[in-house]
């Protein structure tokens, strides 16, 4: 839970350490991370398909091979996914969670539905005879998620432009990635790929014409997305997610990425903070309500103990670059590096009529996918992600099965045994 706020006296003593800090940290290297000099060269805006027409297939995985992967990169999709990111990344900047946002109808709907999800979890309790016997992901959650996928086409008529028959055909293109938001209902996992289609969800509206970038991205971003990731933290802990991946695969907390680089946006002009003051609790603990990256590090201290040195070694590693401008440009740089081009985590983008592939001229064979979500050509022996994958950082998308930090904690407060959590 959030620390409460701190009393006037204690603000004021905080405010004079803050000012104490030195404008100029002494030098140190950024961490590198493979990209261009611009971490958005490459985006456009997202293009708004006025008349679009819908086949009846739903959006599917398409990207099994590196040749797959290349052709997302050099197509529209990867660009305007970029043009989004930038538009919330520009939108954002110097801005906090608690100023004056303004809402759209459209932006009140979407706010609606995570509002309505958070309702299915309240309603959906974890299974308990499960949660007594194993610290990995609690089958409870595969109801919830068969719940919102229910639930999804009843909830997208609430958004202005989406109700009605005439419309039934995008909510379903929309739906997929709406239900895969939330995580993953054969792994009972969380990463950030679920997280990448959360966005996509965000970028179907904006094809659509529903969502308007230059009126909506701040409230998106502050009002949207930081409520989605609100309710994703009460699902973690609920149902114990694991995290995706051996290693979290990117996600900088085990489960999620865009709220440290939209969080570090936030920070850019800020004439005090600075990346090292992360390891400062008073500073955490006053900044987490106003801004996601604290909120996320005081996420991170409520979960698992000792120093963000051994258990976020990334996080640490970061908070000593000199400035949140080059925080945030790597964060950028590794986005695109290590999720949007990582096969791994591409493999499981879902592509539509609105989200589209492109066209793609080559004889793809029969193409299989396991109980994973895995896809892969059926005439070629099956080691999951373990051949080209392995070439993307992590490697394997879904790794050996890591149990929830959240069950760890929670077990560890019930004076119950717990063995520790492997890090390698």
């Amino acid at each position: 839970m959030p620390s409460p706020p701190l009393d006037a006296g204690a603000k004021n003593l905080l405010v004079d350490k803050l000012r104490q800090q030195p404008t100029r940290s002494a030098p140190a290297p950024a961490p590198t991370a493979p990209g261009p000099a611009d971490p958005f060269e490459g985006a456009r805006m997202p293009e708004v398909v006025r008349s679009p027409t819908f086949s009846n297939a739903r959006p599917c995985k398409r990207i099994v091979t590196q040749r797959h992967l290349e052709h997302f990169h050099h197509g529209p999709l990867f660009a305007e996914i970029l043009g989004i990111l930038r538009a919330g990344n520009e939108a954002v900047r110097g801005k906090k969670l608690t100023d004056a946002v303004h809402e759209s109808a459209e932006v009140q709907a979407l706010l609606a539905i995570v509002d309505q999800i958070h309702a299915l979890v309240e309603e959906t309790p974890r299974d308990t005879d499960s949660a007594s016997v194993s610290r990995f992901g609690n089958p409870a959650f595969r109801t919830l998620h068969d719940k919102i996928c229910h639930a999804s086409d009843r909830l997208m008529e609430g958004i202005p432009g989406l109700a009605g028959p005439e419309h039934a055909r995008a909510r379903q293109e929309l739906a997929v990635y709406l239900q895969e938001s939330w995580g993953n209902a054969k792994r009972i996992d969380y990463g950030s790929g679920m997280e990448l289609n959360f966005l996509c969800w965000l970028l179907g509206l904006v094809k659509l014409g529903i969502l308007d970038l230059a009126r909506d991205a701040e409230a998106l971003v502050l009002r949207v997305f930081w409520k989605y990731v609100g309710v994703m933290r009460i699902i973690q802990a609920t149902y114990w997610l694991e995290p995706a991946g051996s290693h979290g695969v990117w996600g900088l907390d085990d489960y999620h990425f865009l709220p440290f680089l939209w969080g570090a946006a936030q920070l850019m002009d800020h004439p005090y903070l600075r990346p090292k003051s992360i390891h400062d609790p008073e500073i955490v603990a006053e900044c987490a309500p106003a801004y996601m990256y604290f909120s996320c590090i005081q996420s991170i201290n409520a979960v698992k103990t000792e120093s963000l040195r051994w258990h976020s070694p990334m996080l640490d590693d970061i908070s000593s670059v000199r400035t949140w401008n080059k925080v945030n440009q790597g964060m950028v740089k590794m986005y695109r590096a290590e999720v949007l081009l990582k096969l791994p985590i591409a493999q499981h983008i879902f592509f539509g009529d609105l989200l589209s592939f492109g066209p793609w001229d080559e004889d793809e064979g029969d193409i299989v996918e396991d109980e994973h979500g895995h896809r892969f050509a059926a005439d070629t022996s099956h080691t999951p992600c373990h051949t080209e994958g392995q070439a993307a950082g992590w490697g394997d998308c879904c790794g050996i099965p890591i149990p929830s930090a959240f069950a760890a904690a929670e077990l560890k407060a019930n004076d119950r045994v717990v063995r520790r959590i492997p890090f390698d």
